[in-house]
C-alpha cells in the first residue's frame, strides 16, 4: 500500500512577520503510524524540496513521542528535505492521500490548482483523502463531479473557531476552517478544544487538531486494510 503525504510550502503567517508552515506532530504521528504498519509513504509539496516547519511546533510544550522520534530520525529528515513537486505526482501511483496541517495550508494548498485536481482525482478513483487540523482547508474549492462542494452533505471536522481564538490568530488567517466547511455544506462536528477527535464519511477522513492526527491516520489505515 502506498500513501502520498502533501505538505505546505507556505511559511509566512499573514502580515505578522512571523513564520508558519506545517505542524510537526501532524506529520510525524501519522507518518510513523502508517510506516510502522508497512505502508510506503511518498512526500510532496507545491514547491518541492524542504517544506517549512512551523517553528512553534518545535517548542518543548508541543513535543510528543512521535516528534521526539522524528528529531532523532536522520533518514526521515532527509526524506522530508526532498519532497516531490506536487505538479509531478499522479494519484494512479497511490492508494490514498494524507494532508498534515499547520497554518501554511490555509494560504497555499487551499488555493493550489494541482492540489485541488489531485484531491478530486483521488475521490473520482474511489481512494481516501485524509486531512487534519488546518489541512481540511484543502476542501475550500474541491468539487464533486456534479459541481457541488466535495464536503457538501459529508460529516467533517477541522480546527475549531475556539481553537483558532485560543492561539489568537482569528484575525490573521485568510479564513476559518470551521466556518468554511460549514459554508460548503459540510456536516461539521467537533470534540472539546484540543481533544482528539476525527470523523470518517465515505472517502473523507478529517481530524480536528494536532492531537487528532494519529486517530485520523488510524482511520485511514483501517480503511486501507
Amino acid at each position: 500500500m502506498k500513501v502520498l503525504f502533501v505538505l505546505t510550502s507556505h511559511d509566512k503567517l499573514g502580515e505578522t512577520g512571523e513564520k508558519t508552515g506545517f505542524w510537526i506532530e501532524e506529520f510525524a504521528a501519522p507518518y510513523y503510524l502508517l510506516k510502522d504498519n508497512g505502508i510506503s509513504i511518498t512526500l510532496a509539496s507545491p514547491k518541492g524540496g524542504q517544506p517549512p516547519i512551523d517553528p512553534k511546533s518545535t517548542e518543548p510544550d508541543f513535543q510528543t513521542a512521535s516528534t521526539k522520534r522524528f528529531n532523532e530520525d536522520k533518514e526521515t529528515q532527509e526524506t522530508l528535505s526532498s519532497t516531490l513537486k506536487l505538479e509531478t505526482v499522479n494519484q494512479a501511483d497511490y492508494d490514498a492521500v494524507f494532508y498534515p496541517g499547520g497554518h501554511g495550508p490555509l494560504w497555499d494548498l487551499a488555493e493550489d490548482k494541482n492540489s485541488i485536481a489531485l484531491i478530486e482525482d483521488f475521490i473520482k478513483n474511489n481512494k481516501p483523502v485524509a486531512a487534519v487540523c488546518h489541512a481540511p482547508a484543502i476542501f475550500k474549492h474541491t468539487k464533486n463531479a456534479d459541481g457541488t462542494p466535495l464536503v457538501s452533505g459529508k460529516k467533517v471536522t477541522g480546527f475549531t473557531n475556539g481553537e483558532e481564538e485560543g492561539v489568537q490568530l482569528t484575525d490573521i488567517v485568510p479564513f476559518l476552517v470551521e466556518d468554511m466547511l460549514k459554508s460548503n455544506g459540510g456536516i461539521y462536528s467537533k470534540g472539546d478544544d484540543w481533544a482528539s477527535y476525527a470523523v470518517e464519511d465515505g472517502l473523507l477522513i478529517t481530524g480536528q487538531n494536532p492531537a487528532s492526527s494519529e486517530l485520523a491516520a488510524e482511520l485511514l489505515l483501517k480503511r486501507l486494510s
